[in-house]
């Protein structure tokens, strides 16, 4: 199957590359609307990027296996991110990261049966002020206890 932005993504992508001085560095925002249109990052999703910004496949494949906002295999409904960096660690990310993996029956970078639900354990989100966080799909959720995360989830479920 090949993909093709649609018109109306490509006036996106367009609008998006006049607010920069070269097509390269439009690649985050076109990434992000490929992502938004197919759900995930393929490799006909990245070439098809490559083509309509005029920059080298390689380019955008460093951009998408960079940053954990995008991804390279479809996720769940919801996207559950548990940050487990310094500052998240030391305020407990770990009990929360346990939480949310025995809550959703799965481990890092899978996806429920239902595929209502994916996890992903990430980095740095940059809330260290606010740790331990979590995000589900673009919300953070900051300041976090076992407690408040299995609000969170219940709420989605």
């Amino acid at each position: 199957m090949t993909f093709k932005f649609t018109e109306e993504n490509l006036a996106r992508i367009d609008k998006a590359r006049k607010k920069y001085p070269t097509a390269l560095a439009a690649v985050m925002d076109t990434v992000y609307i490929a992502q938004e249109q197919n759900g995930y990052i393929s490799t006909e999703v990245m070439e098809e990027i490559a083509n309509v910004l005029g920059i080298d496949k390689v380019n955008v494949l460093s951009v998408v296996t960079f940053y954990t906002m995008y991804h390279t295999k479809p996720m769940g409904k919801y996207h559950v991110q548990v940050c487990t960096n310094v500052s998240c660690m030391l305020r407990g990310a770990y009990e929360l990261w346990d939480r949310v993996k025995n809550k959703l029956g799965i481990d890092n970078m899978q996806v429920t049966a239902d595929g209502k639900f994916s996890l992903e354990e990430v980095e740095c989100m940059g809330a260290c002020g606010y740790a331990p966080m979590i995000s589900v799909n673009e919300d953070y959720y900051e300041n976090l206890t076992k407690e408040k995360v299995e609000e969170i989830l219940e709420s989605l479920i």
